[in-house]
């Protein structure tokens, strides 16, 4: 692995704001690095890790690089998961402080990627750099796994650096993903699993014409009412003790058609389903399939659902004793039990789960994606001491 060549007797600044800040000020915009990860490397090669930047490629994707960095030898092994790659700012002029000027206001720090989620990375880090202070190297082996293509289309990130390291002999006991999991407030949740994720475009066929001629023609449109009903008539299912019920969402009906005096070929219909571990991507396709089948008999339409490709599959991960771990350390922190929970979107602990039983916990999410995206001083020091707090039991729990 490559090494910085960083004065080695300059002490890693182990404070998370400063850490946060410096990170916020890399216009990581995906899919470009923008010096986040080169930050990242250097801050943890001066701590003693071996650390490398590798950059994977696909035809018709940005190329992407992505951190892989780990002290220690042998397990436990903890790898600290996440991205520093952030959406776009939008117009920055509506932002009240510049969205990569990590500006401190009273007791709140500013900034593109503040929970989503350089704040987290950087608690993990200054974490992480108090332990190796004050305890040494770990009895075991503390990784990063971040990336710069979680924003993105999640082509050349995660998946694929999880399958370098493997490829290179890694092998994890157990992973944290720092994504903002708190609806409320520091301790209110950890996430035990996901759900997942399924989109696709229905396009209903019928016979295009003159407005004036309907007769000539077969509208497309009168199929969408029998469509959607089909959709919308009955729940995909009633949840189980860990998922709330399965959803599917219309979010665009387009005939792509602007002329009032013509009836259109075409109509699509795109969708989004986040639904629980009753159904995978393919059994959920199947259903969705015969819904509109069923809709348009008898109506000389036809329909076709074309699913985007890639779907995150739901997953509960088992983590029973990572999970407990990390749920007394962060009431003996903060006071407050978190809950366990599958809900919000997917995130890269959907690649993860294949390799090590996975947790996520991080800041209070918010402001992700907002214009002035924040997070309050407070929550970054108390995040710090959690992580802290649980690098200690972890290696106490699980090591030899």
């Amino acid at each position: 692995m490559s090494q910085d060549t960083t004065d080695p007797s300059a002490e890693p600044n182990a404070d998370p704001v400063a850490i946060a800040r410096d990170l916020i000020r890399c216009r990581s915009v995906t899919p470009d690095e923008g010096g986040a990860l080169t930050y990242l490397l250097r801050l943890l090669t001066d701590a003693g890790f071996d650390a490398e930047i590798v950059r994977f490629s696909e035809d018709g994707t940005d190329d992407v690089d992505n951190l892989y960095a780990r002290i220690g030898s042998g397990g436990p092994h903890l790898t600290f998961a996440g991205h520093t790659d952030v959406v776009p700012a939008g117009e920055e002029g509506r932002w009240t402080h510049p969205p990569f000027a990590a500006e401190i206001a009273g007791d709140t720090l500013y900034g593109r990627g503040a929970v989503d989620m350089k704040g987290a990375v950087a608690c993990f880090a200054a974490a992480v750099l108090d332990y190796l202070k004050t305890e040494g190297t770990p009895k075991g082996s503390i990784s990063f796994l971040i990336t710069g293509d979680e924003e993105g289309v999640s082509i050349n990130g995660t998946r694929k650096l999880l399958a370098w390291a493997k490829e290179r002999g890694e092998r994890f006991d157990h992973a944290l993903v720092g994504e903002p999991t708190n609806p409320n407030r520091l301790g209110d949740m950890i996430k035990i699993g996901r759900r997942g994720s399924l989109s696709g475009t229905i396009t209903i066929t019928g016979k295009q014409g003159h407005s004036a001629y309907p007769h000539l023609a077969n509208n497309p449109t009168r199929g969408l009412e029998k469509v959607l009903h089909a959709l919308y008539a009955e729940p995909l299912d009633s949840g189980t003790h860990e998922f709330d019920p399965s959803t599917l969402e219309v979010t665009s009906v387009d005939t792509g058609n602007p002329a009032f005096n013509v009836i259109p070929a075409d109509v699509r219909l795109n969708f989004n389903s986040r639904f629980n571990n009753l159904h995978t991507a393919k059994s959920l396709q199947a259903v969705i399939e015969t819904h509109v089948a069923s809709a348009l008999e008898g109506t000389g339409l036809t329909g076709r659902v074309d699913f985007v490709p890639n779907a995150a599959e739901a997953f509960l991960t088992e983590a029973g004793d990572i999970a407990a771990l990390l749920s007394q350390t962060i009431e003996a922190e903060t006071g407050r039990k978190p809950d366990y929970s599958t809900t919000g979107g997917t995130s890269d602990a959907r690649y993860i789960k294949d390799y090590c039983p996975v947790i996520e916990f991080g800041l209070v999410g918010q402001t992700m994606h907002q214009v002035d995206e924040n997070v309050a001083i407070a929550d970054l020091k108390a995040l710090t001491a959690i992580y802290r707090r649980f690098l200690t039991g972890y290696f106490e729990r699980f090591g030899g």
